[in-house]
């Protein structure tokens, strides 16, 4: 028969606690967590740096009476309050007149632009989700624009739409007889249109890339289980792609809506300090009116306003994006 021994209290050893060596694991915990962000730390300070102090005063600018008279100086400009707003908004006179102009040519440029790039985009990478020889090349290759720098691209396509020795028209006038002239693309009606193709081109890879990587998680037994129920490509295409892809697909129009807005790289580079009237972006409108008229106060106000509108737009599109996921997960 076995016999417990049981200690009595007085006798158990009791092990004294060593001072400071129970917080020892707490504090290497708290260091292990702040250590990110001390290293994310000098990369905030230069973000601030270069966006959010340039903004600030931005917006101190729109508030003051900033011509050339007052570059030196900047801070002794009159306060003018909201006059640069009121000139801006003020529909009647020319400079509201051609802002607004410049506004409503830049929205149906971002529509066309955006709708374009995202159904080119989508419509390669459905295509290359099928096995077959070439798609490796086929994949790098559709990925070359949006590799390219942009200005070695934009200059490219300038010469392309060159009037005299331009491939463009060489190709549609000389080799397809379509027209009975050379056409104008960087002047006039037409550079709205060489502008778009530029933006579609250079613009549809991004599109491409990311619908390709978001259908890398649609289980292919769907496509399977829909081809065994009589599915044609356009009702998988319909009820099992589009409807998996909708999370990708509100980041990613957001993402080219704010891009193809803001644009001022490619009218800039394809046109020059002056874009044409049919092509006058907003962004390119606000830098004639800055640096053109040096009229810098109201420049900055429309920039300031250019920036609520988007940040309007943004809020707008993700309250209505979030609640349609919302009504669609119920």
């Amino acid at each position: 028969m076995t016999e417990t021994v049981v200690t009595p209290p007085s006798e158990r050893t009791v092990r004294k606690a060593v001072p400071g060596e129970a917080r020892t694991p707490r504090r290497s915990g708290r260091r292990r967590v702040a250590l990110p962000y001390l290293l994310l730390l000098p990369a905030l300070l230069l973000e601030l740096l270069v966006h959010l102090v340039p903004m600030l005063m931005g917006i101190t600018m729109s508030f003051r009476e900033l011509t050339q008279f007052y570059i030196r100086n900047w801070s002794e400009a009159p306060w003018t309050a909201f006059d640069n707003y009121s000139v801006a908004i003020d529909f009647d006179a020319p400079v509201g007149q051609a802002l607004l102009k410049s506004f409503l040519t830049t929205c149906l440029f971002t529509v066309l632009s955006v709708g374009l790039c995202w159904l080119l985009g989508t419509a390669a990478a459905v295509f290359l989700q099928e096995n077959f020889r070439g798609r490796a090349f086929l994949r790098t290759l559709f990925l070359v624009p949006y590799a390219l720098p942009v200005y070695a691209a934009v200059i490219t396509w300038s010469f392309m739409f060159q009037r005299d020795n331009g491939v463009i028209n060489h190709v549609l006038h000389e080799q397809l007889g379509i027209g009975d002239s050379p056409a104008f693309w960087l002047i006039g009606d037409n550079s709205f249109w060489a502008l778009l193709i530029v933006s579609v081109w250079k613009g549809w890879p991004f599109a491409f890339l990311t619908v390709m990587a978001g259908l890398q998680n649609i289980p292919r037994d769907m496509y399977e289980a829909a081809a065994l129920d009589g599915a044609g490509v356009w009702k998988q295409i319909r009820h099992i792609t589009l409807p998996s892809l909708r999370s990708v697909n509100q980041v990613l129009v957001l993402v080219l809506f704010l891009w193809t807005f803001n644009d001022f790289n490619t009218p800039f580079v394809l046109f020059g300090k002056a874009a044409p009237e049919a092509a006058d972006l907003i962004s390119l409108h606000i830098y004639q009116s800055s640096f053109q008229t040096w009229n810098f106060g109201t420049g900055s106000a429309m920039s300031v306003l250019l920036l609520l509108f988007l940040l309007v737009v943004t809020g707008v599109y993700l309250l209505l994006t979030t609640r349609g996921r919302k009504t669609s997960d119920v």
